[in-house]
């Protein structure tokens, strides 16, 4: 009989811990396969949560009954699972061969922690890798599989285009967000960003494809005043006809956003390559929100960002700075010929060179794209 069993650790924010959280801070999922072959989970599993640039372990551990079992024979596949149940390959491993697909290459390792560690190690988290993985241990005609899900630390923001409101589909939404540093967020984020209080009363796409929006503030022109506050949810909609705004998420970034500081306001293309000679570019939209959100930046001078549009970062609501709610101001898609704004712009961490490799893999023989050993 195979046994997979999950430790499932919990990552915390900065805020401090208290004596029993961090109790807490490790549960254990106990997936089991008895005589019949039937799944049975124990407990409720969890997630781990790291921010992107980050490293985490997703966690899977297994042993066998009898425990004699030739290491070498023991096969390791992880896979991501999308929410229109299909698969990507991330990670297999038979014995002391190893293989890693895709986007993960030079970032996913095992972890090697001693007998019966199926753990694996992503470097460099991205945002794409938000989502749930499956750790599925094989020997010979026996298997088991347990799940984790990988969350992001982050901020949702609704987004439209220049060209209006209600003019994206689908594939355009995730475009949108992609091209402002974000991705289509999901419920689950938008749900948490309506805990802390997002309150937005236009229906944007979701990474699933379901369209939904936030209401703290229930008022008759979003969905009438005496319905309770709540995600709005207007189901799965069709992805190539149908048009609305779009919500995405970002997480943390790789660098740093500023207000350029400058004796007279600028027009678009003179803010942009204002940025460029400081050594920067001007910032995106989901830049933006991330510096809010992680840096704390709070400034009250109106600037341009990438897509054209003129926003302020506000964490200190004040008098003549927008309203009596922190957040990121937005005034909207001037003509850029006018010079009536400053420019926010972002400047990139030096990456570090070379590649960081797990000291387990040291004596482990690490297959190329071309190897023989797959993930059937």
């Amino acid at each position: 009989m195979l046994v997979v069993v999950l430790y499932i650790t919990f990552v915390f924010s900065v805020r401090a811990l208290t004596a029993d959280t961090e109790k807490e801070r490790r549960r254990v999922v106990h997936v089991l396969e008895d005589d019949t072959g039937a799944v049975i989970v124990q407990t409720a599993p969890g997630k781990v949560v790291t921010h992107r640039g980050g490293s985490i372990t997703l966690p899977c551990r297994y042993h066998h009954e009898p425990e004699d079992i030739d290491p070498s024979r023991i096969r390791i596949k992880w896979t991501k699972v999308t929410d229109a149940l299909q698969f990507e390959d991330v990670f297999v491993a038979l014995g002391r061969q190893q293989r890693v697909f895709g986007k993960y290459r030079s970032r996913v390792f095992l972890e090697e922690a001693g007998p019966g560690d199926a753990s694996v190690i992503i470097q460099n988290v991205t945002l794409d890798d938000y989502g749930r993985y499956e750790c599925e241990v094989t020997n010979d005609m026996e298997d088991d599989t347990g799940f984790v899900n990988l969350d992001l630390e982050g901020v949702v923001f609704p987004y439209y285009p220049q060209f209006g409101r209600y003019k994206l589909n689908y594939l355009q939404a995730e475009d949108a967000c992609k091209q402002q540093d974000a991705i289509l967020a999901s419920h689950s984020q938008l749900h948490k960003a309506w805990l802390e209080g997002l309150d937005w009363c236009n229906a944007g796409w979701l990474e699933d494809g379901s369209v939904q929006y936030p209401i703290s503030h229930p008022r008759d022109q979003c969905g009438r005043k005496d319905t309770p506050a709540g995600v709005r949810n207007y189901g799965y909609r069709h992805k190539e006809d149908e048009r609305y705004d779009a919500f995405c998420f970002t997480s943390k970034l790789n660098g740093k956003v500023y207000f350029l500081k400058r004796f007279k306001k600028v027009n678009y293309a003179e803010a942009a390559k204002a940025c460029v000679r400081d050594g920067s570019v001007i910032a995106k939209v989901g830049q933006l929100y991330a510096a809010w959100k992680f840096q704390l930046l709070d400034r009250c001078e109106a600037g341009w960002l990438e897509d054209g549009s003129i926003r302020y970062p506000i964490v200190n609501p004040r008098a003549r700075c927008g309203g009596d709610w922190p957040g990121v101001r937005h005034l909207g898609f001037p003509e850029k010929k006018f010079r009536l704004y400053g420019v926010y712009c972002f400047r990139r961490k030096l990456e570090e060179t070379g590649t960081t490799k797990s000291p387990m893999m040291k004596n482990s023989s690490s297959l190329t794209e071309n190897s023989t050993l797959s993930a059937q």
